[in-house]
């Protein structure tokens, strides 16, 4: 058995508007060694030989729990690909055919925004204490308390069902709490969980847990889906019907998946609302808890999702409204519901297309340890300028809370299966917000009634249109007493905001800096270096750079510092009551102040208010640059004869002597929720094609792009190289039956051996359309054999201070390099040891000393890692010996090839040697 590296290929791939250009063709290089010939991978990373190509392999010294947010192997700062976990909860695989750079350099772990195969240096004075903020005024309407109904609960299991690149069938199993003694249809509130491991082993200790689907004999499946009956037992006391399904043979099959399983779950969300609906028609066929139910309200649906569920009801929203291609989908039958609103909670954000015409509440844990990038924020802020903007977007960060207790079956002590906190905490250097002990960190309880709080606030906002409670989710400053004592912030966009000053829509900047939310260099990024911790509204997508990504950077050392930010087309303020103001400064910092003021473009110009922003609770592990709204009202503007019709900059002017500002939007308020109707826009749904490479000519393959819907919209394409990672975008107009989306490759066929190669497309909305398979592209299969490997001894039998050599021969060249690991094993009789090598050569191979002498077969980490260069047919491999005063019988070492799992191969090639005594 031989490894591959993969085919490293220059970006072939062009975007082209329709009537344009067409690909160039892909042309191979050599990649460069991820170590040197006999070098050495870092700590916790080897490559093994995989089924079709090399895999890199790193274990964890710990376990990693099964989460949402995905594990990502980087090189150099670029996303090399999304590893497969082990059932083990330590070990991680990733084909090196889907590797996206040239140098396995500077190897790093990462999940939800945090690294994993590091930790943070501990700090060698304790943080301060965080502060919580001071409470909020009570609003006078508390979603929190139950309702006047009694409640009665039950489940329910169907035949399971197979969906669309899942070789397993998932259950249709459910629990159901709904209000007794009440008559007529009611609303129903659909529950998904996230990822979580699949199956545990009663009485089993913590690492009894996996991920494994079906469950293996022996174990059962974590019941997941009744983590919420606290919730369904609230939304049902005050008059909804509440259905919770399970997601577990989906959370074991996803991690393959490229939208992380996004598709499966809205297939499945979606499968369970049929059945509703039918049952709603045929109540004498429903399962006896749904007999017993009030019948359910289809048109009035709202949609609560977790994690890696959260991104699935937003994506079964989607579907709902824009049917997704039919060969993706697990659910053929006619929409028989209408989706009020959603609710997600810590969620992920894959796609980063959120649907714009669905109302949203997103809940922030301040303390997530899983999703800790707080990405969903991103279902705010995503949803700017891409459609009509009239419903409303809502995020509430919750202080103190982390990923997993929004579950009580994630939550150690009220969980049946292993469960366990997710913000990882170092007793000795506890963090400063989230240790057990600080005074910002939330009890599970604390947390979940929180949480349970808000779910009900939702529900009472999109599905029963209770102005009323509005201004706990909108940033108007307003708190629930049911969820004391979290502090609960909030901020939004949409509903009867109006027009206003966005970074993203044109905008020049004096006196500040107009950022890029995710740009590599630091220069242009909005944190850049020295930042401690991160920002929810910078959460990185797939790319190393984001176009359309922007905010205004404020820093001053005095106070009067003024920074501008001119429109390029004047707004309108016209009829609004205030202007809204999402702002952040840097976690724990206070009494930042500054005025605000508009003019028109007559040069009219009015000081509307004096607004302060203090920084959220944060450490350097917790994503705390998050925004507060401030409004201040423009009765000023008004009175000093200012055109609101006609608006064109907003100056923003320091008041404290010193600080910082980051300015995300701001936008004309007054207080509603409007109705909202889902505009009828574009679909746009990219697929994959794999194609063999061919053994001659040149073939021309275009990537498939799916436009349905109505009308058109602007969406943002990345083809990304598959040589360097880098992403190069454009802007295209998409319309169904258009060509707008255009991406050639001509593919270069040939007879020599090499790997599959990836050229990846991701879609991004931007105005006007909706995304729903948004990575997707063209993978160009290796066709032809693997050359033979033969091993001819050159200098086998040599005397010591000589060096050993054996010549790795290919039958033919390759278009990638082969390459071989090799360990050494035990030999009947003397074997060579740590003082017979260059001490130098067995450092490098591997990152041991001399001392003590043992036998190369005894020491640990010891590989020889071989690499035939792409087009070359072979290679000289040495080991150095060096000459003693010892006088000693002849030495031998032994190399044998290894397999998967590092041991040696039976049949494998080996590498024999003899050193004979000098003296």
């Amino acid at each position: 058995m031989v490894r591959t590296r993969r085919i490293w290929v220059t970006a072939a791939a062009v975007l082209a508007l329709a009537g344009g250009v067409s690909g160039t063709t892909a042309h191979a290089r050599q990649a460069p060694a991820a170590t040197e010939s006999g070098g050495k991978l870092p700590p916790g990373w080897r490559i093994d030989d995989g089924r079709s190509a090399p895999e890199l392999v790193w274990r964890s010294g710990r376990q990693v729990p099964m989460g949402d947010a995905r594990v990502e192997f980087r090189s150099d700062g670029r996303l090399l690909g999304v590893p497969k976990p082990e059932r083990d909860g330590h070990t991680f695989r990733l084909g090196l055919e889907s590797a996206r750079t040239g140098d396995l350099k500077d190897l790093q772990v990462w999940s939800g925004g945090r690294r994993l195969d590091t930790r943070s240096p501990a700090a060698t004075t304790p943080a301060p204490a965080a502060r919580p903020p001071a409470p909020l005024p009570a609003n006078p309407v508390d979603p929190g308390k139950p309702g006047r109904y009694r409640t009665t609960t039950g489940s329910y299991q169907l035949r399971s069902v197979r969906l669309p690149g899942f070789s397993v069938p998932v259950e249709m199993s459910a629990v159901v709490v709904a209000p007794t003694g009440i008559s007529g249809p009611r609303p129903l509130a659909l529950f998904l969980h996230g990822r979580h491991a699949t199956c545990y082993t009663p009485h089993g200790d913590d690492g009894e847990a996996s991920g494994a689907w079906p469950c293996p004999t022996g174990s059962i499946a974590v019941p997941s889906d009744r983590g919420y009956l606290r919730d369904q037992r609230l939304l049902a006391s005050q008059g909804y019907v509440t259905v919770s399904v399970s997601a577990n043979g989906i959370n074991g099959q996803d991690w393959g998946a490229e939208d992380g399983g996004a598709q499966a779950r809205s297939s499945l969300v979606r499968l369970h609302l049929a059945q509703w609906a039918d049952w709603a028609q045929h109540p004498g066929r429903a399962p006896r808890i749904v007999r017993e139910a009030p019948r359910a309200d289809l048109s009035r649906v709202l949609l609560i999702g977790h994690s890696r569920g959260g991104e699935g009801v937003n994506r079964a929203a989607l579907d709902s409204l824009y049917p997704p291609p039919a060969d993706q989908d697990g659910y053929h039958g006619t929409v028989r519901w209408h989706i009020s609103g959603t609710v997600l909670i810590g969620p992920t954000v894959f796609g980063q297309n959120p649907v714009p015409d669905v109302p949203s509440l997103t809940i922030l844990p301040g303390c997530d340890g899983d999703v800790s990038d707080l990405q969903g924020e991103v279902y705010v802020d995503g949803t700017r300028a891409v459609s009509a903007g009239k419903a409303l977007h809502s995020a509430v960060f919750v202080i103190g809370a982390n990923h997993n207790f929004f579950n009580t079956e994630w939550t150690p002590g009220q969980a049946q299966a292993p469960a366990e906190d997710d913000f990882y905490d170092d007793g000795d250097h506890p963090d400063p917000v989230c240790g057990k002990h600080a005074a910002t960190r939330l009890t599970a309880d604390q947390q979940h009634r929180a949480g349970s709080t808000y779910i009900a606030a939702a529900a009472r906002l999109f599905v029963a249109g209770d102005d009323k409670v509005r201004p706990l989710l909108d940033g108007s400053g307003r708190r629930a007493p049911s969820a004391d004592p979290a502090r609960v912030l909030s901020h939004a966009v949409g509903a009867n905001r109006g027009a206003g000053f966005l970074p993203d829509g044109g905008v020049t900047v004096t006196g500040g800096r107009l950022c890029a939310a995710v740009d590599p260099a630091p220069a242009r990024a909005c944190l850049g270096r020295g930042a401690e911790g991160v920002s929810p509204h910078f959460a990185q997508w797939e790319t190393g750079r984001e176009a359309g990504r922007h905010a205004v950077a404020l820093r001053w050392t005095s106070t009067g510092a003024r920074t501008r930010v001119a429109v390029t087309q004047p707004v309108s303020l016209h009829g609004s009551e205030a202007l809204a103001l999402r702002l952040f400064v840097p976690p724990n910092s206070r009494g930042t102040k500054l005025d605000v003021s508009v003019t028109d473009t007559h040069g009219r110009k009015a000081t509307l208010g004096r607004v302060g922003v203090d920084g959220l609770p944060g450490s350097d592990r917790t994503a705390s640059y998050w925004a507060r709204e401030v409004r201040v009202p423009l009765t000023a503007a008004r009175r000093a004869g200012v055109d609101l019709r006609s608006v064109k900059s907003l100056d923003l002017t320091s008041r404290s002597a010193s600080g910082q500002v980051w300015l995300m939007d701001a936008w004309g308020w007054r207080p509603g929720t409007p109705a909202v109707r889902a505009a009828a826009l574009p679909r746009v749904d990219i697929g994959r094609l794999t194609v063999d490479e061919g053994d001659s000519g040149v073939r021309t393959y275009r990537v498939p792009v799916r436009v349905s819907g109505q009308g058109s919209g602007r969406v943002r394409v990345y083809v990304v190289d598959p040589a360097t990672g880098e992403a190069r975008d454009r802007l295209v107009t998409v319309r169904p039956g258009g060509h707008g989306i255009d991406v050639p490759i001509e593919v270069k066929g040939n007879t020599r051996y090499g790997t599959d190669v990836p050229y990846d497309v991701l879609v991004k909305a931007v105005h006007g359309a909706v995304v729903g398979s948004y990575r997707g592209g063209l993978t160009v299969r290796n066709d032809d054999p693997a050359p033979s490997v033969t091993v001819t001894p050159l200098a086998d039998r040599v005397a010591e201070g000589e060096a050993l050599k054996w010549r790795i021969s290919l039958s033919e060249a390759a278009d990638t390099d082969i390459t071989a690991l090799f360990v050494p094993v035990p030999v009947s009789g003397p074997e060579l040891s740590t003082k017979d090598v260059d001490p130098q050569w067995l450092a490098g191979v591997s990152g041991a000393e001399p001392d003590p002498e043992r036998p190369l077969s005894k020491v640990d980490g010891l590989y020889l890692w071989l690499d035939v260069p792409a087009g070359r047919t072979s290679l000289d491999v040495t080991v150095p010996t060096v000459k003693d005063q010892v006088r000693e019988s002849a030495e031998t070492v032994s190399l044998q090839q290894t397999d998967d799992a590092g041991r040696p191969l039976p049949g494998g090639l080996v590498l024999t040697g003899t050193v004979l005594d000098a003296s």
